[in-house]
């Protein structure tokens, strides 16, 4: 690997999270619990083991697995949402993650002002947003929903905002986890079609996606993750036809 062209380096990453074995859930348990003094024990549940890998410039790489492999954590462990264990994030350029659909918007402010509001959280200036403003509400497809409440979009709607936000943020490595999963099919190909430019402007992207044929289509690399390690990784086709296998 060309290390001149490394964006992001993992570096045996593991996490781990303790999990009461006691659920304490209504007033009636947690009396009970306090009348006997019933002590929670904490069980260590690991996340993730060890996962190790690197992300070139331009270079798109795909993270499969099933639910709870623990994708979602890795994602968040790179963004610098959650801090491993043990382990080393090596950042060599500027990140914009797009993970859980809500996040960085405020569901009482209309969607002009989450415009304002998420920009500046992925790191643009006022002046930036107020620049981008335009082509952002265009690529959006929103303009006349646009000083409604943003609780009254609906899912779709959502995403379609949070997306053209994230897209015109400039960033040399993007994180997608189920950017795809909603959103009608024109929607798809506008997301589809940003990924080919930044394929041509030697953009990085991390795809998390249960949908395998765009996890082929678009990625040079796919990771595996089974039980919070890599259990393959290489080119999309085999990686993706030993994952069928075993699922």
């Amino acid at each position: 690997m060309n290390t001149q062209q490394m964006v992001l380096q993992v570096e045996e990453i593991s996490k781990s999270f303790f999990i009461p074995e006691m659920i304490v859930n209504t007033l009636r348990e947690r009396f009970i619990t306090s009348l006997f003094k019933r002590k929670l024990t904490l069980h260590e549940h690991q996340i993730l083991k060890a996962v190790s890998f690197s992300v070139e410039k331009g270079q798109f790489l795909g993270i499969i697995g099933s639910n709870g492999s623990g994708k979602s954590t890795l994602l968040k462990i790179i963004s610098g949402i959650y801090v491993p264990d043990q382990g080393n994030i090596i950042m060599k350029a500027k990140l914009v993650p797009f993970l859980e659909l809500g996040v960085g918007f405020n569901p009482e402010l209309t969607g002009r002002e989450n415009i304002f509001l998420n920009g500046i959280i992925l790191g643009m200036t006022r002046k930036e947003v107020t620049h981008l403003f335009e082509k952002i509400v265009e690529f959006s497809e929103l303009k006349e929903f646009l000083d409604l409440k943003l609780k009254n979009y609906s899912s779709g709607m959502q995403l379609r905002l949070a997306f053209a936000i994230a897209v015109h943020v400039h960033a040399d490595i993007y994180i997608f986890d189920e950017v795809l999963a909603v959103g009608d099919l024109h929607f798809q190909q506008k997301c589809l079609q940003v990924f080919e430019e930044f394929r041509r402007k030697g953009v990085s992207i991390i795809l998390v996606s249960h949908n395998l044929e765009q996890i082929k289509n678009f990625c040079d690399q796919v990771i595996w993750l089974d039980n919070g390690k890599v259990r393959m990784m290489g080119d999309p086709e085999p990686v993706v036809s030993e994952y069928i296998k075993a699922s």
